[in-house]
């Protein structure tokens, strides 16, 4: 016979729970710092002594087989590694997020050297960061909160992905940029390799709008121009279709609600999900909103309306009916104006311009693509049906 639990232990439980869920986050955002504190020392060791020419030919070749021979199963260090950890520090010395604390010694080729504690994470002061950062660069400076919060994302984000970045990425401010999208929206390097080859970056604030027409708070406009993307990868959704066969609106919509954590990540940080299929009662009447949400940094609802194929006008009229809608029965009083994203196959920037004409609420045009749409070097990122069916 089951034994029953009282509700008061169903509570404990849960706070139990948390309480391990939170330790194990601490603890691997702590395993991370440690290593890009590691990776970072190892970095500085090798390119003083490498770049100096104190270590003759096929030096790093040697210490990586040496250490892998003294150390079984010893991972991270392969010779290609180790010239990813030079290149790290020799990228972000001007910066110096990481300073040498020597507090422990190691030998290696005879040069005594910190391995286990090498380092320790500081933040430099706001005024010296700037001239830091900025030196001969042309780039804005960056804001306070700005350098906090890279700083954060720095020392959450894996150094797979710090590699990447570094190799493809040579602008500062965008080198951040990506930084903090992937610690906040939790990138894999797969999902950070397409993101950089189709320049997310370079297209922020092209999402065709009438942001500047319908939104006369200056701040609010500018938040919601960086809010939302012109195109969103909607790679976890696997529909099986011909190409010239879009799925239903239905379909999509059921797939997304499948995968909904994901597509909150897809959409970015301070999405807030409401409900799918959200009921409005106008004038006697039913209406259902496919996908509504909550912004926290725009303070500001946001519906979304699927639609599969071209953009056509006339999804304008329904969803500014939508947000008027939305505004005199759902916000709040504190809250800012409701904005409204159609999301279809494809747009023609010409259409979607003279369809904005006239509209009086804050609307936007983006497209989608999904895993059958990606590019052939991302195809192969996840299993096909029948490959699960056979791993099954």
């Amino acid at each position: 016979m089951e034994q029953q639990i009282s509700p008061n232990y169903l509570k404990d439980i849960e706070k139990i729970k948390k309480a391990i869920v939170k330790s194990r986050y601490r603890a691997a955002a702590l395993a991370n710092s440690e290593m890009l504190s590691l990776y970072y020392g190892i970095g500085k060791y090798i390119s003083e002594n490498s770049r100096s020419h104190f270590w003759g030919t096929k030096a790093i070749e040697t210490i990586s087989q040496k250490l892998q021979q003294e150390l079984p199963g010893l991972r991270g260090f392969s010779i290609s590694n180790m010239k990813n950890m030079r290149m790290f520090y020799e990228e972000w010395k001007q910066i110096d997020p990481i300073r040498q604390l020597p507090t422990g010694e190691m030998t290696i080729l005879s040069q005594e050297i910190d391995i286990h504690a090498l380092t320790s994470i500081r933040q430099l002061p706001t005024g010296e960061l700037q001239s830091s950062l900025f030196e001969g660069n042309t780039n804005r400076a960056l804001s306070t909160h700005e350098i906090t919060t890279s700083f954060d994302c720095f020392f959450k984000t894996g150094f797979t992905h710090h590699c990447e970045i570094l190799t493809k990425v040579k602008n500062l401010e965008e080198r951040l940029f990506y930084i903090e999208r992937c610690a906040t929206e939790f990138w894999s390097v797969e999902n950070l390799k397409y993101h950089i080859n189709s320049d997310l970056y370079g297209k922020r604030g092209q999402l065709p709008n009438n942001f500047q027409a319908t939104i006369s708070d200056q701040d609010f406009q500018r938040k919601a121009m960086f809010s939302f993307k012109d195109e969103y990868l909607l790679d976890y959704i696997n529909i099986e279709s011909s190409p010239d066969d879009e799925p239903d609106e239905r379909i999509l919509e059921t797939e997304i609600m499948n995968n909904i954590r994901k597509f909150i990540m897809s959409l970015g940080k301070d999405f807030s999900f409401m409900g799918n299929q959200y009921r409005l009662i106008a004038a006697e009447q039913e209406f259902f909103i496919d996908l509504l949400f909550f912004n926290r940094q725009l303070q500001s609802l946001v519906a979304i309306e699927l639609k599969r194929g071209k953009f056509k006008p006339e999804y304008l009229g329904k969803m500014n009916f939508y947000l008027s809608a939305l505004d005199d029965l759902v916000r709040l009083p504190h809250e800012n104006p409701s904005i409204g994203i159609i999301l279809c196959k494809d747009q023609n920037q010409q259409l979607v311009e003279y369809a904005f004409r006239d509209m009086s609420k804050p609307m936007g045009v983006a497209t989608y693509k999904t895993t059958r749409e990606l590019p052939p070097e991302y195809k192969n990122i996840l299993p096909d049906t029948e490959s699960l069916k056979e791993l099954l």
